[in-house]
């Protein structure tokens, strides 16, 4: 069977996270995906005493879901590529943090964003910067045998798997990989998505579902909030690449409908797309 989990924001915002896992189970996801964005409450989970993470295992073992990832993109406010000196010592801290509380809610990987920077101009040295600060996570991710995965993203520093594999090669590392978005693989005009998964499958860790619109020279795309079956990825076409490439790893359905009081509607309506193209392709699920 396939493994199919769903992305944090897709469920109500104030709730505990015995209800967030008990959700996560009640509608038929074998996971859940950790996020600490930008935002000082979701950073503040950075500091969960060990009893509130005793209970968040706990409840992991009475709902039989687990926390498969967590999606850091805390660094879009604290970037490696920071010209700001201060920038790059939060990064390294929040990340290192994030690290220490994967390990010890036996969460095996990190989604890392790959932005350079995001509010500051982008210029050779904020890569390079990006890369240093890479490295140092790196080394200490193995430490606890923690995967650091890199999103393809919404941004043109690392829109593509052939760009992530150039930081790879600086990078040489098992314990740094690549955690395709097929949207945001598709939104740009300049990759063959099919192609780039067939670069990268030796290193993909999970991958995000999500619909997007492309990309063009009249406008700057849609990276979020697309409704499954509007966008421009060919999900069926994916899909089996995945399959005939061997790829056995997780799907996570990323969404954003935490302030939806419709919710589980809007997460059937995307089972109710993309189970049968997981089927198609060949997943059993």
């Amino acid at each position: 069977m396939a493994k199919i989990g769903i992305y944090e924001k897709a469920l109500p915002k104030d709730v505990t996270w015995e209800e967030r896992i008990r959700l996560t189970s009640e509608l038929g996801f074998d996971f859940i995906e950790m996020s600490i964005d930008e935002t000082d409450a979701r950073l503040a989970r950075l500091e969960m005493t060990d009893q509130e993470i005793q209970s968040i295992r706990e409840s992991c073992q009475k709902y039989k879901v687990r926390i498969n990832s967590i999606c850091l993109s805390g660094h879009r406010r604290f970037p490696f590529g920071s010209e700001d000196k201060e920038n790059r010592i939060q990064a390294e801290i929040l990340l290192e943090k994030a690290i220490i509380l994967a390990h010890k809610l036996s969460i095996s990987i990190i989604q890392v964003a790959g932005y350079d920077v995001y509010y500051e101009p982008k210029s050779m040295l904020s890569r390079e910067l990006f890369i240093e600060g890479l490295r140092k996570g790196t080394k200490k991710a193995s430490q606890y045998g923690i995967i650091l995965s890199i999103e393809i993203m919404d941004d043109p520093f690392m829109n593509s798997i052939e760009k992530f594999l150039e930081i790879k090669q600086q990078i040489p590392s098992p314990f740094l990989q690549v955690y395709p978005d097929l949207g945001n693989l598709s939104a740009w005009p300049e990759n063959n998505p099919a192609r780039e998964l067939e670069l990268g499958i030796s290193a993909i860790t999970s991958i995000h579902l999500k619909d997007t619109y492309a990309v063009s020279k009249e406008n700057k795309g849609q990276f979020r909030d697309v409704p499954f079956g509007d966008g421009c990825v060919d999900f069926t076409g994916l899909l089996k690449t995945l399959h005939r490439l061997g790829y056995d790893g997780t799907f996570l359905i990323e969404m954003w409908s935490e302030k939806n009081v419709d919710f589980k509607k809007r997460i059937q309506d995307a089972t109710d797309y993309l189970y049968p193209k997981l089927r198609e392709a060949g997943y059993d699920v």
